[in-house]
């Protein structure tokens, strides 16, 4: 199973692909979308046709994203909203799948701790995926942990899902 997690952000968009094999997870490709410093709506066109491609390239199973941090400032909040908005608009279009989880749910998959901070995500994700000391921007590291997040509950969901 492929699944692509993204890190929605109106400036840089992080995206991590991975693949789960059992237990296994191998990290595909990963990167992020660095919008164009141009009005909002133009900044949503260009991430809407990068994750089009994307989504077309590579045909993941299933899509996640994190849910917003609720201590940003409004107006933060309302441009995370409207960018997060767009890429939902295009995973729907594909009929994929998408997931959503909480920030603490992915630092808990990750790091096995729900507060853990950035550096600790992103050292787990190297680890988990076997990157070993390859650069990684914050959005990557983030968007390959929302990615490790759904696929470990994937796996719980489908044991519930067989048990009723």
């Amino acid at each position: 199973m492929k699944v692509l997690g993204l890190d929605p952000g109106s400036r840089y968009t992080g995206y991590g692909l991975i693949e789960k094999d059992g237990s296994s997870l191998t990290a595909v490709s990963f990167g992020r979308f660095a919008t164009p410093k141009k009005p909002l709506p133009e900044r949503l066109a260009f991430l809407t046709r990068e994750l089009r491609d994307l989504l077309t390239r590579e045909e993941p199973d299933a899509t996640a994203l994190e849910t917003p941090f609720q201590g940003l400032n409004p107006r933060s909040l309302i441009v995370l909203a409207q960018t997060r908005g767009a890429l939902l608009a295009v995973i729907a279009e594909t009929r994929r799948p998408v997931r959503e989880y909480t920030p603490a749910e992915v630092k808990a998959a990750v790091s096995g701790y729900g507060r853990a901070d950035k550096a600790q995500v992103a050292a787990m994700v190297r680890r988990i995926l076997g990157l070993g000391s390859r650069r990684l921007s914050a959005d990557a590291a983030d968007a390959l942990a929302v990615a490790i997040c759904c696929a470990q509950m994937t796996r719980y969901a489908d044991l519930e899902d067989r048990s009723r």
